[in-house]
């Protein structure tokens, strides 16, 4: 029969993750400049009104179809989700299309995390990227990139594990939620376009402040919340293991965020809400491979130590001298791939429903091999693609917006709007008692 629970369970979850897209909105948002708001918004929003569509017509079959080779799904299995609807609706009995719960539940669940992972990707061109440009780019690089990783990391075929993708299923790399697929997906991609794009005008000269601090600390808080769902239902069930996993996405970025604020306060004089937030989602992303991994003793310790490396990660930009605005390399790819090769050392057996002991626990190098080798192995064929991707779109679409438009601001250039309204502050004030708007001077006197 189909767990009522179970399910609900994945579509509730499938729901958190979603509501992670909107609070990246936020949080990127927040971190920009004012001029930018709005667009960096808008490319998250972007991202997730064009994944969903092509999720739903060819996308999950290009991850989860029949594998060949271990590379891609079968990409015309499930076009327009063709079988499933109809399997899902005759379920009777005993007959389940995936375990305990419909095959459409897991099809939502998975479709969240193809939409953040390139709404993650933005962060890195913030404030110079066409918006039009940019949903083109999104729609190639979510097929030709993320569709195929998804299905290396993520698709198991029942007990023949030679069946699935090669990652995951094949080589038995852990990652429960996605610190290859996801986040050294998008930090590489993030990586390229910044090569792509250039530096802002004034990198490394002019301050670049964030332009709203609260709505940094509220995404960041959202994306915390939604980040339960990411993890705890990674295993598609409701029990023991979701408990302890949720632990494990309670406590890794507590940890991280001491550890980043120890950092700042040993390094500039002074612990900020910035990195308080930016240390949160450092912890978040290093605990999505290890979640079902390590012990809530082990999450400590993972989030610490990416709290610390992320913290001076983040300005490796300005030695190597690439212009990842928001820092998305610095976070989602190192913290990415510290999470996926901690796993090496700090997994164990008594843990996980994976029953392997990291070299920490007295297992041996074996594991550090199909941590090691996946994590860049997905970095650079990322890297690699997105580059291409990019190039071609700068050379025929054009990548960047002009300096008149930059200089202006991206917000008024591309979309004809602006995130604040100060035109009219000082003029007039609107006076409730006599409704009738009087001059500031009459106010004043």
């Amino acid at each position: 029969m189909v767990d009522t629970g179970t399910t609900a369970w994945i579509l509730t979850s499938a729901s958190l993750v979603l509501l992670m897209t909107p609070a990246l909105a936020m949080f990127y948002g927040g971190m920009n400049r004012h001029r930018g708001v709005l667009n960096m918004m808008m490319m998250s929003f972007g991202a997730l009104g064009l994944v969903s569509v092509l999720w739903v017509l060819y996308g999950y079959s290009f991850a989860f179809g029949d594998s060949v080779g271990g590379l891609i799904g079968n990409p015309v299995q499930y076009l327009g989700l063709d079988g499933i609807l109809q399997a899902d609706a005759e379920m009777t009995g005993d007959e389940v299309a995936v375990g305990t719960y419909p095959t459409l539940a897991f099809v939502a669940f998975q479709a969240a995390f193809a939409i953040i992972t390139v709404a993650l990707i933005s962060g890195a061109v913030a404030d110079r990227a066409k918006f039009s440009t940019w949903m083109v780019f999104s729609g190639i690089w979510v097929s030709v990139v993320y569709f195929p990783v998804a299905h290396w990391v993520f698709a198991f075929q029942g007990e023949e594990l030679d069946q699935g993708g090669w990652i995951g299923s094949r080589l038995g790399t852990i990652d429960l939620a996605g610190g290859t697929a996801v986040h050294i997906n998008a930090g590489a991609a993030a990586l390229a376009l910044a090569v792509v794009l250039g530096r802002r005008k004034g990198f490394g000269k002019e301050p670049m402040r964030p332009n709203n601090l609260p709505l940094v600390m509220l995404g960041a808080g959202l994306l915390w919340f939604g980040w339960f769902g990411f993890n705890a239902a990674s295993f598609l069930t409701a029990d023991g293991v979701a408990a302890y996993v949720w632990v494990n996405t309670l406590v890794a970025p507590g940890a991280a965020m001491l550890g980043w604020l120890l950092v700042e306060r040993l390094r500039d004089g002074a612990s900020t809400s910035l990195g308080a937030a930016s240390g949160v989602v450092a912890g978040l992303v290093a605990i999505t491979p290890a979640c079902g991994a390590v012990t809530p003793v082990g999450a400590i310790l993972v989030g610490a130590i990416a709290g610390v490396v992320c913290a001076f990660a983040v300005g490796l930009k300005y030695k190597l001298g690439y212009d990842d605005a928001l820092d998305v390399v610095g976070v989602h790819l190192v913290g990415g791939l510290v999470g996926t090769v901690l796993i090496a050392f700090f997994a164990s057996a008594e843990a996980t429903a994976y029953g392997q002991d990291g070299l920490l626990y007295g297992g041996g190098l074996d594991l550090l091999f199909k941590q090691t080798v996946p994590a860049l192995a997905v970095l650079a064929y990322s890297f690699v693609v997105t580059l291409l991707i990019g190039l071609a779109l700068k050379a025929t679409m054009g990548f960047r917006v002009s300096a008149e438009a930059e200089a202006e601001g991206i917000d008024s250039a591309e979309h004809a709007e602006s995130a604040y309204e100060f035109s009219g502050i000082g003029a007039r004030a609107f006076s409730p008692r006599t409704s009738e708007s009087t001059s500031k001077s009459e106010v004043s006197a």
